[in-house]
């Protein structure tokens, strides 16, 4: 599946309500939240803050995707093909950081 695709379907979710898109900034705060969610299963898994004995086991891939519906929600709101910006950012990264790091050697 492309991205417009991913788009699409986060515009046919959400246009069948009457409430249609947030507003970017309740999108903004919206996107806040979710990160700060993942944020707290990895420093659950993987950071210095154990969970309680009572708190379930979270869900990484969903909290990931759950920011994915909020960046595509925000981007259709705001008329941004998602698939051309990520190409140019690629292209930015390609030409900005192509000597940063090591390069594997090839075999």
């Amino acid at each position: 599946m492309e991205i417009k695709d991913w788009q699409k379907q986060v515009d046919d979710w959400i246009t069948q309500f009457e409430e249609g898109y947030w507003q970017p900034s309740s999108m903004m705060l919206r996107l806040t939240e979710e990160v700060g969610e993942l944020a707290r299963e990895v420093n659950h898994r993987y950071g210095e803050k154990p969970k309680k004995p009572d708190e379930p086991e979270g869900d990484l891939a969903l909290e990931m995707a759950d920011i994915l519906f909020i960046i595509i929600s925000m981007a259709n709101s705001l008329n941004i093909d998602l698939e051309e910006a990520f190409a140019r950012m690629m292209e930015k990264y390609r030409i900005r950081d192509s000597n940063r790091w090591t390069r594997k050697e090839q075999e």
